[in-house]
């Protein structure tokens, strides 16, 4: 028999063992998982399992409790958006503007804040200290109604992210992190080189850049996160809207191509933004729609994950939070799958007999 002590550092070398082996097509975004043989004799196919936001449906979005709760649950990805304040902290924010929705002012940050109330105005233009006088956890949105609310929630910062995955020991658990440059209105963000390169130095400081991949609508975010670190697995955000198909010139989103130029195919025309290894499409039309539903279009096809595979891309479809959707894209052969309700898609894998992620005790 082995002691206590010699069983926890096998455990601890399988663990690694674990991390280090990914699948050839989804090596950027595929978490820990258990791998054992199915029926056939063949490796059971791991999905990748993104809370998006933390898991929304489940706690208050971007929270530490949010992620924290995720990662008790098993996720292969914690799925996260960010933004750069006024004077240049990187907070983790779905919105560019605070949104009375979701935040309530408090007070101000100071007596006789000119910029008092915050809410409504973009963080861009807000410091840290103004933003963190709100409570972003006030309510819980209704839309998401088995949402467990953290009253009095603040705006975090990465590191707050990355320090929990310290404290957790969470070294088998993936990030997936948006710069949330808007290419559409760039007034409404800080520069796209000044955002991106904000979040750069927060990852090359935290030292998990191992456990990072990158995301963006903007593609010419990706192309700067590219040249700043070549070993960042970049992923390609979209929805069909974007790619401006047939329309003159080309889109402010694809970081200087035409989509046109590529026969308006979104997965060629990703595959020519370097350093790309994942597309993440929108999960259909329209965005919060389900199989199922009357006039709901999938945007991800069986071709276009066999396209995909075929140039070594790794496809995973955002934001898909119905069991029948999530079965049918599974069935497609995606690599992972976006949601805001990861304990639906444990259940959806389960139910397939494929791997679960291994909560983080």
């Amino acid at each position: 028999m082995f002691s206590p002590r010699l069983r926890a550092a096998r455990r601890r070398a399988t663990l690694l063992a674990a991390v280090l082996v990914t699948a050839t097509i989804a090596s950027s975004t595929a978490g820990l998982a258990d791998a054992r043989p199915g029926d056939h004799g063949q490796p059971r196919r791991a999905v990748d399992l993104q809370a998006h936001r933390g898991g929304i449906g489940l706690t208050t979005e971007s929270t530490l409790e949010a992620f924290d709760t995720a990662m008790r649950l098993g996720v292969t990805t914690l799925e996260l958006d960010t933004q750069v304040t006024r004077d240049l902290r990187v907070v983790i924010s779905h919105d560019r503007k605070i949104s009375g929705d979701k935040c309530r002012d408090t007070a101000p940050a100071t007596p006789g804040d000119p910029q008092f109330p915050y809410v409504g105005r973009y963080i861009r233009d807000l410091t840290l200290a103004q933003i963190r006088t709100l409570d972003c956890g006030y309510r819980q949105l209704p839309q998401f109604p088995n949402q467990r609310r953290v009253p009095g929630a603040k705006l975090l910062e990465l590191h707050q992210l990355f320090d929990l995955i310290r404290e957790r020991r969470a070294f088998g658990v993936r990030m997936n992190i948006e710069t949330k440059v808007e290419a559409g209105s760039p007034e409404q963000t800080q520069p796209r080189e000044l955002f991106v390169g904000r979040v750069h130095d927060e990852i090359a400081r935290s030292g998990l850049a191992r456990q990072i991949s990158i995301e963006s609508f903007d593609w010419g975010a990706l192309r700067v996160m590219h040249r700043l670190d070549p070993r960042l697995p970049l992923i390609a955000l979209t929805n069909r809207d974007f790619l401006q198909v047939g329309q003159p010139g080309r889109s402010p989103w694809l970081g200087g191509l035409d989509a046109d130029d590529f026969g308006g195919d979104l997965v060629r025309t990703a595959r020519a933004i370097p350093g790309v290894t994942a597309i993440s499409p929108v999960q259909g039309t329209p965005q919060d729609g389900a199989i199922g539903d009357a006039g709901f279009v999938p945007y991800p096809d069986a071709r276009m994950v066999a396209d995909a595979h075929r140039v070594g891309l790794a496809v995973i479809p955002w934001t898909v939070d119905d069991p029948a959707t999530m079965a049918h894209f599974i069935d497609l052969g995606v690599d992972g799958l976006i949601t805001d309700y990861p304990d639906r898609l444990r259940a959806v894998l389960a139910s397939k007999g494929l791997p679960l992620p291994r909560p983080v005790r």
